[in-house]
């Protein structure tokens, strides 16, 4: 079980963060003292919200910023919430929980994941190009996002790093998440920093934040330029 470093004042409080960069700056506060350089530490954001907390971290902790394309798959009839998701090397986690409560069929299923494999593929050619994944053997990773709300997005990204790259830790970062999700999440990391814990039964990320809205494809590559690309 991963040890748990919040900012106690702002447990169960909404509308903590000025905007994703903001929160980018208080989680580099925090997560300074914790980071050795002897660790070869790297920074991987998940687009699209992730990127500008990683950026801002990445640069206030002088170190090497890269993306890691992850993605949900969307409940059909409602594309905001997910049932599972898949990251950028095609490997698959389901909910089987949450898949049984909605009783889908495995056509259901399945025409949901080859939907998504296609946008998967689209995004890491448009973020990431011809970049090779970088190495990650006996590095501190320190995994990006603008907060968590099921969980599984993360957790894709932690498996495929924890089995097919040999981290020495997997520390992640992000500026909210329910306690719930934190649950689900810690026992496969080493450590994370979450600013901002909410115990609440209905929990949205978008409220931890004054100025909230989904980036486009384009801006994320803005905030990328002269950084990563």
């Amino acid at each position: 079980m991963a040890k748990i470093i919040e900012d106690k004042e702002l447990r169960n409080k909404n509308y903590v963060f000025r905007d994703r960069f903001h929160a980018g700056e208080l989680l580099a506060q925090k997560l300074k003292p914790y980071i050795e350089p002897a660790a070869n530490p790297i920074v991987l954001a998940i687009p699209s919200g992730g990127v500008p907390v990683g950026v801002t971290i990445a640069k206030r902790l002088n170190v090497p910023l890269d993306l890691i394309i992850v993605r949900k798959i969307p409940i059909p009839d409602n594309p905001e919430a997910g049932f599972g998701s898949i990251s950028w090397d095609g490997e698959v986690m389901i909910n089987r929980r949450l898949v049984q409560q909605l009783q889908l069929t495995d056509a259901e299923i399945e025409s949901a994941v080859q939907k998504v494999k296609i946008e998967l593929n689209r995004r890491l050619e448009k973020f990431r190009g011809k970049i090779p994944f970088p190495q990650l053997k006996d590095r501190t990773v320190i995994i990006v996002d603008d907060g968590l709300a099921s969980g599984y997005t993360m957790l894709s990204a932690v498996n495929s790093i924890r089995r097919k790259h040999s981290p020495a830790a997997i520390i992640v970062a992000i500026p909210t998440a329910s306690t719930s999700t934190l649950e689900l999440v810690s026992p496969q990391v080493d450590k994370i920093f979450c600013l901002n814990i909410r115990d609440t039964m209905m929990f949205a990320v978008a409220d931890a934040y004054q100025k909230w809205y989904d980036l486009s494809e384009e801006e994320v590559l803005e905030i990328l330029k002269g950084f990563f690309r």
